[in-house]
């Protein structure tokens, strides 16, 4: 018998190997710079809001992406909305994933490609309702044919954010802000290739005070003590993971086993160079969901 869960947890490292580099994509950023955004930049949030189109408001936009500094979201969206469009972006995100997806693991695109189908039909199996950036990237047309390499990145695109919505709405029931949710995250790496359990909630934009305030919101859940997380705090951020996958399994069971196992043994042979990749354009503490994780 088909352990789901565990096949599901599998199937989400696989999307974030196949999509988490293009936060940082040379040819992406360049060319993102040449729809008129100085030096690119805000590549790495720019490309996922496009998907809400051109209207949506900073607000909004801060809401889905939950983890990062409002602040920080409001300062991208003012680098790209004055001098190009949504569509645009799209654009640049659907040439660079092609290229760059041949570039790090050569022969994947064409792999995953005759599964585009059954992964198409595990996005359109999943309400809509609660999962506002999954949603939005559904709705974006698809390509056509649908066997394509840039079809199969685009239905990976969708789990990876339908993972990241429904890991959000457990968050938002557990009343864990943005603070918080980054300083949890720590449980699930190595704390000594970060350096401190701080680093993550750092890194979303959020300074001393902001930081001291999400360790006393967690102190007061029974989640930290003393400006470090607790072994209650440990094991929540692993069962929210649990939980997250929970959530995430009927979507890949509409997938099928058949060709969840493909998608993932294919995808599994180039972890080492899409990890690679990553510490080559974003540095070696980035994209924390592809490094090793902390055991409780």
């Amino acid at each position: 018998m088909t352990d789901w869960l565990d096949l599901t947890a599998r199937a989400g490292r696989a999307g974030h190997d196949v999509v988490g580099w293009m936060m940082w994509d040379p040819a992406a950023i360049e060319r993102f710079g040449a729809l008129g955004v100085p030096n690119g930049g805000g590549w790495i949030i720019s490309w996922r809001l496009a998907a809400l189109g051109d209207r949506v408001s900073k607000a909004v936009a801060a809401a889905t992406t939950y983890s990062i500094h409002p602040d920080i979201v409001a300062m991208v969206m003012g680098l790209h909305e004055d001098v190009t469009t949504a569509d645009a972006i799209r654009g640049v995100r659907n040439s660079a994933a092609v290229d760059g997806l041949e570039a790090i693991a050569p022969g994947l695109g064409e792999e995953l490609a005759p599964l585009a189908a059954d992964l198409w039909r595990g996005v359109d199996s999943v309400h809509h309702g609660a999962r506002p950036l999954f949603a939005a990237h559904r709705a974006e047309p698809r390509p056509d044919p649908v066997d394509s390499p840039l079809s199969a990145w685009l239905a990976m695109n969708c789990f990876r954010e339908l993972r990241g919505d429904n890991h959000w709405v457990l968050c938002a029931a557990a009343d864990l802000d943005d603070v918080e949710v980054g300083l949890l995250h720590s449980a699930m790496v190595d704390e000594g290739e970060y350096g401190s359990e701080e680093w993550i909630a750092r890194s979303r934009g959020n300074d001393d005070e902001s930081v001291a305030r999400g360790w006393a919101r967690l102190e007061a859940k029974g989640f930290a003590a003393a400006g470090r997380l607790t072994d209650e705090g440990h094991r929540f951020r692993l069962d929210l993971e649990r939980r997250t996958d929970e959530l995430t399994m009927p979507a890949w069971q509409a997938v099928g086993e058949t060709s969840t196992i493909r998608l993932c043994e294919a995808v599994e042979s180039h972890q080492g160079a899409f990890l690679a990749r990553i510490n080559e354009t974003a540095g070696p503490r980035w994209m924390p969901a592809v490094r090793p994780r902390t055991e409780s």
